[in-house]
Formats: C-alpha cells, structure tokens, sequence
C-alpha cells in the first residue's frame, strides 16, 4: 500500500490523520446516517492526502507562526484538522450542486 502511495505522491501518515478526522467527524453526530459514518472517513482521507501539503505551504507563506522547518507534527495535525472539516466541505459543494442543478419547481 506504501508503494501505491508514494506512486500517488501521498504520504500515507497524512492519509491516516485525515481518516482519523473523518472518524471523528462521523462520531461527532448526534444523529447517525450509515451513509456520513462511510463518506466521512474517506472524505476525511481523500482530503487530507490532497489538501494538507497546500494548506500548510499557504499557513507558512502567510505568516501564521509555524516552526521551520515544518515539521511531520504540524503536517499531520494539518491533515486531522482536514480530515474533520472535509465531510462540511463536501455538504456544502453537494449542497450548491443539488440547488444549482435543480430543475425549476412548476409553483
């Protein structure tokens, strides 16, 4: 799985963090939907994997206080960070998607 990984150009660490989070976030609700129990994690995952190494790059450009060189435990609570709110981010895209796309009600 390493290999797949690294093939990818992700760090799996970074894929675990933001698995970890979409778990979290999956746990977090007071009401659970066996569909946000599975989409949670992965999202949390896939996010993570692709958003973590720019999010971080932008904090350092910023000027948010960030130890230098950056080091794997400020990448991996990154990641986790990413992980919780990737789920959100996901409601809110479907969310415009579904009311950009609706067809027009006939009222």
């Amino acid at each position: 799985m390493h290999e797949i990984f690294d093939l990818l150009g992700i760090k799996g660490p970074v894929v675990a963090a933001g698995l970890a989070g979409g778990v979290l976030r999956a746990l977090s609700r007071h009401r659970y939907k066996l569909r946000e129990m599975i989409a949670s994690p992965i999202c949390g995952a896939l996010a993570a994997a692709y958003l973590t190494l720019p999010a971080v790059s932008y904090a350092r450009i910023t000027g948010l206080p960030m130890p230098d060189p950056v080091d794997d435990t400020t990448t991996l609570a990154a990641a986790f960070l990413i992980g919780v709110c990737a789920m959100w981010i996901s409601d809110v895209l479907f969310e415009f998607v579904a009311r950009r796309f609706k067809p027009p009600s006939d009222e």
